[in-house]
């Protein structure tokens, strides 16, 4: 067996709270070093060596799931001021085209940006936040080519195609215009930190320099953005945290003028606000609504004293969003963990829920931009029906599918597949939802492999939604679930508070307490149970394989977030100022001793490990590929089996991985035959 790579060590202590760290790794976060990136590529080499086998496997499998995607496809069209936008893809190519048709479906189409021919010269590429001015003549767009989110905003005249010479660095990929189509305001992030913290305003034509800064977000602990109300009548500048929130307000008419405070942050008072007729509607937590409750206020009186309530508080159902028409607005629940769409009139004549059958769905609005029409459009799919987006006449009740994925290759029948739902008891009395889906030949006797997918942070829901790719682990004899552990929103918003800061661990012991209920019911056992999670998934997947390795045969960490205590610690490195609402401010000692007791690096021990796949960008932004990399060099260091152990470094991306729709495939494609690999699925 090919010897794997041995980190050299550089003891450095850390202290803290009277408390010492040694750091045998700590220098791996050298970005240039030539001595980390050495190591980097020797444990990319060590992989590839170690996976030759899988080559010609991961190959098939990548070129099954790309000939699943229809190659020449096209979005659903929305209209927007007058012309239809749409997004589509050419058969081969990796990047979308994104074009617009004039008042109707066939006129001649315009495409604004050819992808495929800007991202050209580039290993990465990502654009997005194209921002049409009013008078529909110019797109502003921000483009990344280095996979780190931090943009380059540029404006296009869509009659000439001209890219004008205004180039804004380090933006945050999106932007909004005034009513003058020619004022742009936009958000800069901190060079450093990379925190969203300050809001420019940007007069077309004059350079950067002369850019006025409108606001500027000093609290290290929030984040700002700015959009503009569906009403188009405003423009609005947020402040948030994990935990509070704040809203300035400007006519969109008067570019020049001053925002006005919504209303003050008060800490713990969350809030978002839309706008129709001469009000305000705030969808908030306000007097202890933990599910959130909808109020109501006059567009000239906007502090919290002159509030009014319009949908109460009810603590069994989570008010997630409000879509607002002319004679209409929507109402987005989640009620034991399912989404509801309640449609009712402002006359209040008309209330009904749309009708959903399944236990495994995923549903909500989507672009629904038209003030004036009388139809919700909105997306569904389950785990084994695909993505459909449906337009609902709200008067007469009718739907109209517009397009539901193709999944090609002519073997895909949703009748072969079956999901389900069911709760696993948890050691500290509450049951947790874990949704699953397999082949209908599959069997259920305890001898299948199973890959349970875990998340549980920052609110986040894992819906139970469809996914193609997936198909290629399902027709091959796996389980796939999604364990819905607190830290996520699936059971409300208390089901995430039981999951953050202090008693973060529910979400350790949860995905645990679910690993064992699917062996104990009869859906696997440990020597066929997997796990996967990415980000703060891969912090899970830390947690639990310290706390009860023996349950897995692998894992999958994509981008893990395992070396919480000192990232915490380090408030130059990009978003922990920001973090501190969802783990703790480790400088209290409280928080630091709780967080160093669940830290996956800092409780790696001396003990068998699972099979592990461990996944990393050299650029990534969210979560620093020496994490990953430190995790690894440890565990390589103090693990007592023989179980294989990867370390697999993308050189050229960040936290999203590879750009292109077909490279991204590739990544699926090594997680896959990892997994095949080791159920001996390999043929």
């Amino acid at each position: 067996m090919e010897k794997p790579p041995v980190a050299k060590k550089y003891p450095k202590q850390l202290e803290i709270h009277g408390d010492i760290r040694t750091d045998d790794y700590y220098w791996l976060n050298q970005r240039e070093n030539a001595e980390v990136i050495a190591y980097l590529e020797a444990e990319n080499g060590y992989y590839r060596e170690m996976t030759k086998h899988t080559k010609e496997f991961q190959e098939e499998l990548f070129l099954e799931m790309k000939s699943r995607i229809k190659e020449d496809d096209t979005s659903v069209p929305y209209l927007l001021n007058g012309y239809y936008y749409l997004a589509r893809f050419e058969t081969g190519k990796e990047y979308p085209i994104y074009a617009r048709k004039e008042g109707s479906l066939e006129t001649d189409e315009e495409v604004m940006f050819n992808c495929n021919v800007l991202a050209a010269d580039h290993d990465f590429f990502n654009l997005r936040g194209i921002s049409i001015s009013p008078d529909n003549t110019l797109a502003a767009f921000e483009v990344d080519t280095v996979s780190r989110r931090q943009y380059t905003l540029q404006i296009k005249n869509l009659k000439t195609g001209e890219i004008y010479p205004d180039k804004i660095e380090n933006t945050t990929g999106s932007s909004v215009w005034a009513a003058d189509s020619k004022t742009l305001f936009y958000t800069k992030k901190d060079p450093v930190t990379l925190r969203s913290n300050r809001i420019y305003k940007h007069i077309l034509g004059s350079p950067e320099t002369a850019d006025e800064l409108v606001f500027e977000e000093k609290d290290e602990t929030f984040s700002t953005f700015v959009y503009k109300t569906k009403s188009r009548k405003y423009i609005v500048i947020g402040s948030s945290s994990t935990m509070t929130s704040e809203y300035r307000f400007l006519d969109a008419k008067q570019p020049n003028g001053s925002f006005t405070l919504f209303s003050p942050r008060h800490r713990g008072l969350e809030y978002s606000i839309s706008h129709f007729g001469s009000h305000f509607y705030i969808l908030t937590n306000k007097d202890g609504a933990t599910n959130f409750k909808l109020m109501k206020t006059s567009e000239n009186s906007t502090d919290t004293a002159y509030w009014e309530e319009f949908i109460p508080h009810r603590p069994d159902v989570l008010l997630e969003d409000i879509e607002i028409f002319k004679d209409f607005y929507v109402l987005t629940e989640r009620e034991l963990g399912l989404t509801q769409m309640k449609i009712v009139s402002w006359s209040d004549s008309i209330s009904y829920y749309l009708p959903f059958e399944s236990e495994t769905y995923v549903a909500g609005p989507t672009s629904n931009l038209d003030f004036e029409t009388q139809k919700l459009r909105y997306f569904y799919n389950a785990m084994t029906a695909p993505y459909a987006i449906i337009d609902f006449d709200m008067v007469t009740k009718e739907k109209e599918v517009l397009k539901e994925q193709e999944v090609l290759g002519g073997k895909f029948n949703k009748q072969n597949y079956r999901s389900q739902r069911t709760w696993a008891p948890t050691r500290d009395g509450k049951k947790v939802p874990i949704s699953l889906v397999y082949h209908k030949k599959t069997a259920l006797d305890g001898n299948s492999p199973l890959l349970l997918y875990g998340y549980g942070s920052y609110g986040s829901t894992i819906d139970p939604y469809f996914s193609s790719v997936r198909l290629s682990l399902l027709d091959r004899g796996f389980i796939y679930a999604i364990a819905h552990v607190r830290g996520g929103e699936y059971l409300g918003r208390a089901w995430y508070e039981e999951g953050r800061l202090l008693h973060k661990k529910n979400t350790f012991n949860d995905f645990v307490d679910c690993s064992r209920f699917l062996i104990e019911s009869g859906y696997t056992t440990s020597q066929h149970l997997y796990a996967m999670g990415g980000s703060a998934g891969g912090l899970l997947m830390g947690a639990v394989i310290n706390q009860a390795p023996d349950l897995y045969n692998g894992i999958i960490a994509a981008v893990p977030f395992v070396d919480v205590v000192t990232t915490m610690l380090d408030d130059s490195i990009p978003l922990t100022t920001g973090e501190y609402d969802e783990w703790g401010n480790p400088n209290d000692e409280e928080y630091y001793r709780y967080i160093k007791s669940y830290s996956p690096y800092d409780n790696v021990i001396a003990q068998d490990y699972p099979n592990m796949y461990v996944s990393t960008g050299i650029h990534d932004s969210q979560v620093q590929y020496w994490e990953p990399a430190k995790w690894v060099a440890k565990l390589r260091e103090l693990k007592t089996d023989d179980n294989l152990l990867f370390l697999d470094t993308n050189m050229d991306a960040g936290h999203g991985g590879a750009s292109g729709r077909f490279q991204a495939l590739k990544e699926t494609a090594k997680e896959y035959a990892f997994l095949l690999d080791l159920e001996g699925k390999i043929r």
